[in-house]
């Protein structure tokens, strides 16, 4: 199946379209990913978050022969900024993840919002915060903060919630599991 018939199929629905895409393209994701030293929750991440920004940007793509390089660029930055945040870095907007978008060859960026996407956007988060507002704490405090201070380090996050740096990691990865488990368990029920 060539790229361009995939991605035609899975903006058309195609599941079996997108495992094709997923299949061929996770191995060389997680390899990038996996040169950061990134822990095992870290390194899903940075894959996870290569595929979503995919998924953000299926509708725009104009060459689709690129989309392997891209998903490759797009998962090392991924990987990188995680690195850095662990690392208790402090982090600035990325002028070329913004750039990376407009400027790839491969996908076009898109001005305007499809207002349907802003409406489910909205509705999952709406959702995903009543979801934390439900959880314990830590988890509950944790959420907030990681969602006000995007930017701020390892050290800083561990410290205004009072827990040793070497804490945050465990305690981001359990709470993270938790609220997966409460969403997918939302999701299940109709």
């Amino acid at each position: 199946m060539s790229e361009q018939h995939a991605i035609d199929a899975v903006l058309a629905g195609d599941q079996a379209a997108w495992d094709v895409l997923v299949n061929r393209f996770s191995g060389p994701l997680w390899s990038a990913v996996r040169a950061y030293d990134l822990s095992a929750a870290d390194a899903a991440d940075a894959v996870q978050g290569a595929w979503l920004r995919l998924v953000e940007s299926l509708h725009t793509i104009r060459d689709p022969d690129r989309i392997g390089p891209w998903l490759f660029t797009t998962a090392k930055r991924e990987a990188s900024l995680l690195s850095r945040r662990n690392r208790g870095e402090r982090l600035i907007a990325d002028p070329a993840g913004t750039e990376h978008s407009h400027s790839d060859p491969a996908l076009a960026g898109h001005v305007h919002p499809d207002p349907a996407m802003a409406v489910l956007t909205a509705d999952e988060g709406r959702r995903l915060w009543l979801a934390v507002e439900e959880m314990h704490e830590p988890c509950r405090s944790l959420f907030r903060l990681m969602a006000t201070a995007p930017d701020a380090g390892v050290h800083q996050l561990a410290g205004r919630l009072g827990m040793p740096s070497g804490s945050y990691g465990p305690t981001r990865g359990r709470c993270l599991n938790r609220l997966r488990t409460v969403l997918t368990a939302q999701e299940a029920t109709p």
